[in-house]
Parts: structure tokens; sequence; C-alpha cells
């Protein structure tokens, strides 16, 4: 398993344990990161912090790597088992996504959610 794949699967494992620590210090300071909630994008430890404090408020994502793959542009892409569920349990979303990181110095610099065509 590579480096960037181990330091990934943390990655999910501290972000369903709702573990913002463990997560955070795996992300360069000036991270780019989604809002996938809003559509639109937050830069930088503080803002990932304050959005996922606010999601995790609304609902309860749960997401689960069952894919790597390294792109042409050297960025890694996850296929990933996105499951939200309300506060209540009540699942809301249960699909695919794909998750691309660009990974530069061991750390997180950036990512992007890709729908999943459905067939």
């Amino acid at each position: 398993m590579s480096t960037e794949t181990e330091l990934l699967r943390d990655a999910y494992a501290s972000f369903n344990a709702r573990d913002m620590d463990g997560v955070l210090k795996f992300m360069h300071a000036d991270v780019d990161w989604p809002n996938g909630m809003e559509g639109e994008r937050v830069h930088g430890h503080a803002a990932v912090r304050a959005y996922w404090t606010r999601q995790w408020g609304l609902i309860d994502p749960h997401v689960e790597p069952v894919g790597f793959a390294t792109e042409g542009d050297g960025r890694v892409a996850v296929s990933v088992k996105q499951t939200v569920r309300d506060l209540s349990g009540k699942v809301l979303v249960d699909q695919m996504v794909e998750h691309v990181y660009r990974i530069e110095d061991g750390l997180i610099r950036n990512m992007e959610i890709r729908e999943v065509a459905r067939l």
C-alpha cells in the first residue's frame, strides 16, 4: 500500500470517528477543500473546522473508501461509498462518489468531489 493511500485511509477513519484534529493533521495548512453542502470551497484548517462543525451539527455523514487509483496528473482518485443520515439516523443519501486529491509534501493540498455516473 502506498504512503498516499495510507494517509488517505487514516484521514477517512479520523473523519468517520469525528476526530477533526486527526484529519486536519493530514492537510496542508492552506488546504483547498470542497463544501459539498453549499457548493463552494473553503481554505485552511480554520475554515475546514468551521465547515465540518456546522455539517456535523446538521447531518451524520460516513465515507468509506473502496478503491484508489492514481490519475495521469498524479492526483489520487478514491472511490467512496457515501452514506448521509439525518441526526435521528434516517438515511438521506446512499451513493458512490469519487474524491480526487492532490497531495504535496505528504499532506492533502486539494480535494474535489466527482459524481459517479449511474448505469
